[in-house]
């Protein structure tokens, strides 16, 4: 019989292996002293490395990472970890959406009756009296393995799909749309939650490489991290990075923070069928953005600041105390225009999404595929992981950054990166889900987009 795992610890970390100097600035640019107690400090290279860590204590930095862990209340934090134990034992998980942070002020300060038939009183305290259900992403190391033990405690979880086997779900789950398995409106501990299984180097690929960024970009979000793993904080560290420099190619020269972190958020739901179709609030970004500044601030400053080619307007706002805390502040910014800076952005964007780009610019150039698939062979510098052993920008990437066109082509690559993956994510959802949840699903997203 299976017995159930002790609860998740996630290791301290400790004084890194290598030591890094604390004062030490991103070699991609330098700041004063005054503004050096505002935002970590990242180690020289790190990007370019991509070793497997064993543990927290082989990362780049002592508190490397720091930015992705979203503070909420212990007693919350807590209820949410009693729900994960629940389950069989995974490598990485989190919660996310609009009943962990609010995207809306009547999501703050809703009164209606709460979803959750008995939940902890952390979790009616922090979702303010209304509620919402509370989405989870779990991933295990090996799927089948996870799905074969959740069956077994869990049966009522699943759809009819469930009775035929561990194998067949964990199939369905890996080859038909971004690699999840959705089990929408299940009860654990009093709380109504859905929870999506994705495989470790599914999140893994997608994160370094952005194939679908379906998951990507739920984690260029603030999310509640809840059990994490090393390699992975190393991953979505570049992830984030990616979504920096993504948004920087789709912007003007000058844009307010907010325009950055809503263009951040909007990358993945570019090509969402559920956008184009009226199942998403057509206002939700801008939703997200406003009633989380605080939190997106949290996570992409100390990035924003290691940065070259992005400032904001007002140094001295940023060395300010509590300047992340006032929701009204909405600072102006600008990036270096400059080609080869373009360029280096273009050859730093992930593997996958930015041989999509190319692709753009092999048509509009008119390059044969001979001649392109050579060009490409003759500038590989990637290890197998998506990795970049240089960060030197090649001839091709120069040339398109001499383009006035690069803030369409890269729509076009985001749309070809999400339209697929998420239509063929959502098609399934009667089979992995069942029709009646569905439909339920479907239902209240469409309340939610008529919303005002």
């Amino acid at each position: 019989m299976y017995r159930r795992q002790p609860a998740f610890r996630i290791p301290r970390c400790r004084r890194p292996l290598v030591h890094v100097n604390r004062r030490f600035i991103s070699s991609e640019k330098t700041i004063s002293n005054d503004a050096q107690q505002d935002f970590q400090s990242l180690p020289p290279d790190w990007e370019d490395e991509a070793p497997s860590l064993s543990d927290f204590t082989q990362l780049p930095h002592k508190d490397f990472g720091k930015n992705q862990l979203m503070h909420t209340n212990e007693e919350f934090k807590r209820a949410l970890r009693g729900i994960l134990r629940q389950f069989p034992p995974v490598t990485y998980a989190f919660a996310y959406g609009s009943g962990v942070f609010p995207q809306s002020a009547a999501t703050a300060s809703r009164t209606t009756q709460s979803p959750h038939p008995n939940p902890p009183e952390a979790i009616l305290k922090w979702q303010k009296g209304g509620g919402k259900m509370i989405d989870f992403i779990l991933t295990p190391r090996f799927s089948q393995h996870f799905h074969s033990l959740n069956l077994r405690e869990h049966r009522d979880h699943y759809s009819l799909l469930g009775s035929l086997g561990s194998a067949v779900v964990s199939h369905v789950q890996e080859k038909y749309g971004a690699g999840a398995y959705f089990n929408p409106y299940v009860i654990v501990n009093g709380t109504l939650i859905k929870y999506a299984v994705v495989n470790y180097e599914t999140l893994l690929r997608d994160l370094t490489e952005w194939d679908t960024l379906y998951f990507a970009g739920r984690l260029h979000k603030p999310v509640k991290l809840l059990h994490e793993e090393p390699n992975l904080r190393v991953a979505n560290q570049r992830n984030l990075l990616s979504a920096v420099r993504c948004a920087l190619l789709l912007l003007p020269q000058t844009f307010t923070e907010k325009e950055l972190y809503s263009t951040i958020t909007g990358l993945s739901y570019q090509g969402d069928p559920r956008m184009q179709y009226g199942s998403e609030n057509p206002k939700k970004i801008d939703n997200i953005v406003t009633h989380q500044i605080r939190n997106f601030r949290y996570l992409y400053h100390d990035l924003i600041m290691s940065l070259p080619n992005i400032r904001y307007a007002e140094d001295s706002a940023v060395r300010k105390p509590g300047w992340m805390e006032n929701h009204e502040l909405d600072q102006k910014m600008s990036q270096d225009m400059d080609p080869e800076r373009l360029a280096n952005m273009v050859r730093r964007l992930p593997k996958k999404f930015r041989e999509k780009v190319y692709f753009q610019y092999q048509n509009k150039f008119g390059i044969s595929g001979h001649d392109f698939q050579a060009m490409l062979e003759e500038s590989k510098n990637e290890s197998s992981g998506g990795i970049l052993k240089k960060q030197v920008a090649g001839e091709f990437d120069r040339r398109i950054a001499g383009e006035k066109d690069i803030p369409q082509m890269v729509t076009k690559a985001i749309n070809q990166t999400v339209k697929w993956p998420s239509t063929a994510q959502t098609l399934k959802g009667p089979l992995t889900a069942g029709f009646s949840k569905t439909l339920r699903y479907l239902k209240e997203k469409r309340e939610k987009a008529n919303t005002k």
